[in-house]
């Protein structure tokens, strides 16, 4: 009997747990999966934890796809509660504390698949000199958080008025609207342009958006520190020399993977201090890692990147779980593709991105060539029709697809799929510009719109 341990009993942990038992049956190998998990909460969905705090979701039950009685129903010998703290590959043992009683517990494995995630980024001007954060700034990770959220704005009384998000990438964008729609004054505040993940130009018409609902933008702009009312609650943000009234605050900062436990362990890290799995998922000899715990190769430049989406947690645990119960599976890497929305206040403004921004490509040598196209997500005489922008870039001398991305309104984001598609079989801008897309008037244009664009990129180069 072999003994599978997995550390963490999330999207990519319990993906990993339940294929490695049913690759296992079909390879006639005998394994016994036992899952660590320091929370009580198992296989739910973070990324729908703004839209609880919206009002869109009812409970936090709606995000969970399995508890952990329906994992253990399956066949998993899971312990909630139990925090790893230490890992000695010679013995192949875990230690792990028990919530509670702080006893210590060895889990020995034969195999290991370590899926920590990933960890808030939460700066020391959040904390109070007991070292807890500050009452009224929360992160935005866990189910746990949701709630605390729930109550920061439901609980008590007098109800907060202003709230000041720290952060203007997708949660930051998710929770500013979050708070917006729950009556409250929202600034967001951020290093660089809003959504920095797209270029400047296309960040900007966010920016716009955002500011048009009524939300205050500071862009460029770095947070210093906190004021606190009597009650030891924060009362302000202090952000280069500005002084934001606060009764919430949002960190909304991005993540870093939560390696120190493999780490400490003596195992290699990358440049962001991610695991290094091959494409088998695994590390070294009996040792595999999946989820936002790692590092991924990008498609297009061959580099390692931490681009922490439940797309890629759930797929890398399926491919560890394929291989540790006897078959073959291989992630293959990724392309940054992702999708957000902000809705408010009359205003309604879909995301969308994939492969390369200017940036990027120019930080990977590459000769980028780009153009912004104005379209339609639909025959303009159509009442479905909204206006969208879509970027596209190409690579000059070999007219090879670099990346594209969509601000636009309802009916733009999803059309980034397509996008993707080309660029994961390596289409040049050229092939996306002539591929067979579906029209009819409530859904594009006769020249679907990313094709359109394309088109006059291909053209200009």
């Amino acid at each position: 009997m072999t003994r599978l341990l997995v550390v963490g009993a999330d999207a990519a942990g319990m993906s990993a747990a339940h294929q490695a038992l049913r690759t296992a049956a079909r390879t006639g190998r005998h394994l016994e999966v036992v899952a660590l998990e320091q929370t009580g909460h198992t296989s739910y969905s973070a990324c729908g934890i703004p839209y609880w705090v919206a009002g869109d979701v009812d409970e936090p039950d709606d995000l969970v796809a399995r508890t952990p009685a329906r994992h253990r129903d399956l066949g998993i010998d899971l312990h909630t509660g139990m925090t790893a703290r230490a890992l000695d590959l010679d013995r192949r043992v875990v230690t792990a504390t028990a919530a509670g009683s702080g006893a210590e517990v060895e889990f020995g494995f034969d195999e290991l698949v370590l899926a920590t995630g990933s960890e808030p980024i939460v700066p020391a001007w959040a904390r109070g000199s007991d070292g807890a954060l500050i009452r009224g700034v929360l992160p935005v990770k866990t189910l746990t958080d949701g709630s605390a959220w729930l109550d920061a704005l439901f609980g008590g009384a007098p109800a907060p008025l202003r709230g000041v998000v720290i952060g203007g990438g997708y949660i930051g964008l998710e929770m500013a609207e979050a708070l917006l729609r729950r009556g409250l004054e929202v600034t967001l505040v951020t290093l660089d342009e809003v959504m920095a993940t797209l270029d400047p130009d296309m960040g900007g018409r966010v920016r716009d958006t955002l500011t048009a609902a009524g939300i205050k933008i500071l862009t460029d702009t770095a947070v210093t520190g906190l004021s606190t009312r009597a009650d030891g609650a924060v009362s302000a943000v202090h952000a280069d020399g500005v002084e934001l009234e606060a009764d919430v605050v949002v960190l909304a900062m991005g993540v870093t993977p939560a390696t120190a436990l493999g780490a400490a362990g003596g195992l290699p890290l990358g440049g962001r201090r991610g695991y290094l799995p091959d494409n088998r998922q695994q590390i070294v000899d009996g040792v595999w890692a999946a989820g936002d715990c790692c590092e991924i190769l990008h498609r297009i430049t061959g580099r390692r990147v931490h681009l922490p989406l439940g797309t890629h947690a759930n797929k890398e645990g399926r491919v560890a779980g394929t291989n540790i119960g006897g078959g073959h599976a291989t992630f293959d890497g990724a392309l940054g593709t992702a999708i957000t929305r902000f809705s408010g206040s009359g205003v309604h403004v879909e995301i969308a991105r994939t492969g390369l921004s200017s940036a990027e490509a120019a930080a990977a040598g590459l000769d980028v060539m780009t153009m912004v196209t104005e379209g339609r997500t639909a025959s303009s005489y159509m009442p479905e029709a909204s206006p969208m922008a879509t970027k596209v870039l190409a690579e000059r001398t070999s007219r090879r697809l670099l990346g594209l991305q969509i601000v636009g309104g309802p009916g733009s984001g999803k059309r980034i799929d397509t996008a993707a598609v080309a660029l994961w079989g390596g289409a040049s801008i050229d092939d996306l510009a002539g591929m067979d897309l579906a029209y009819a008037p409530p859904f594009a244009t006769v020249w679907e719109a990313v094709q359109l664009a394309a088109r006059r990129l291909a053209d200009r180069l």
